[in-house]
């Protein structure tokens, strides 16, 4: 994928990035983990054969896929973040603004007095900067 093309999806998935991060950390936090490592004889058991049929082993490995999802949701919200400084332009600052708010490029051109085609120009200059 070229560089544009990543960044313009990046504008699309921000604001729903965002919010996933801030559920999903909530989320983890709410549940706690507390998952102690068995020791003494409980160790030494032998366990099912075939994969792990320990529900507390089954809990801890979905918590930390989504650990790394949440982390690679940061770190793509992390690239727009670092690139926003790159436009100076106000009205180019006011599209940009309401795309990483999730807002429709018609529900823009409405806000701001312009056709939604104008707005599509001035979002691909923004992604063209910040490509």
């Amino acid at each position: 994928m070229d560089n544009e093309k990543k960044i313009e999806q990046l504008l699309k998935d921000y604001h729903w990035m965002i919010n996933s991060v801030a559920m999903m950390r909530e989320g983890l936090k709410e549940v706690g983990g507390s998952f102690t490592a068995q020791y003494g004889l409980e160790a030494a058991m032998p366990k099912a054969a075939g994969g792990h049929s320990d529900p507390i082993y089954q809990e801890f490995n979905r918590r930390e896929k989504r650990w790394k999802k949440i982390s690679d949701y940061e770190r793509k919200i992390k690239m727009v973040q670092d690139k926003i400084h790159l436009i100076t332009i106000d009205r180019e600052i006011e599209v940009l603004h309401w795309l990483l708010e999730g807002k429709s490029m018609r529900w823009i051109g409405s806000h701001m007095g312009l056709s939604d085609r104008h707005i599509g120009r001035i979002k691909d200059t923004v992604i063209r900067r910040m490509s």
